[in-house]
């Protein structure tokens, strides 16, 4: 398999743990979305939305980090990212979409660079629109979370809740968020980082870390 991705892209970094916790190898294939690589002609012939992370896996080419995750956890089932029953797993991907669906895409690159280009947007005025988006969000989660506590987002073992929360949280800590009050989402997320698929992940470990 191949993962084309950046290392500090939240939804690449969310496939590079579901990829850890599966044991699964893959040849690391670095996208620069700072210098556009993701731009360029070569890669829109890979992936048409010109975004990360895309998977490779022979002939087989799966775009959007939440669909890859549900590939691999259909194609190599141990050990399972979803849980066994249906409402189980309603409530991990309800989890996972709080956090892909309603922050992230008003927090990724392309929109803060939307912001503070063609809007013009000062860089502190888009720095407190992230962290608003940021700080809002994660108080669903946390309600969600405080409401069926368990060592991970769902349960004793990783699922894919955790492989999106944990990225989120390495963003808020980049953009100085307040998480003061999200004392469940930083319990959650400090039990994954004890955990080696997580550090083995995480930006600093990448090979185009920079």
């Amino acid at each position: 398999m191949e993962l084309y991705n950046f290392f500090r892209s939240s939804a690449s970094f969310r496939v590079r743990i579901a990829l850890q916790l599966k044991g699964l190898a893959y040849d690391y294939k670095p996208v620069s979305l700072v210098k556009n690589e993701h731009l360029t002609p070569g890669y829109g012939a890979l992936n048409v939305a010109r975004l990360v992370p895309l998977l490779k896996d022979g002939d087989t080419s799966v775009s959007q980090s939440l669909a890859i995750i549900e590939y691999l956890d259909e194609t190599v089932p141990e050990p399972p990212l979803l849980p066994a029953d249906a409402l189980g797993r309603a409530r991990v991907r309800s989890l996972a979409l709080d956090i892909a669906c309603e922050i992230h895409p008003l927090n990724n690159l392309r929109v803060l660079r939307y912001l503070v280009g063609p809007l013009k947007v000062a860089e502190d005025d888009k720095n407190t629109w992230y962290r608003h988006w940021v700080e809002t969000g994660l108080a669903v989660v946390e309600q969600r979370l405080a409401a069926a506590p368990s060592r991970y987002c769902h349960g004793d073992t990783p699922t894919l809740a955790d492989c999106v929360l944990v990225p989120q949280i390495f963003n808020a800590q980049r953009f100085d968020c307040g998480l003061d009050h999200v004392p469940q989402v930083m319990r959650v997320f400090e039990a994954c980082m004890a955990h080696e698929a997580f550090q083995r992940a995480q930006p600093s470990a990448c090979p185009d870390a920079s």
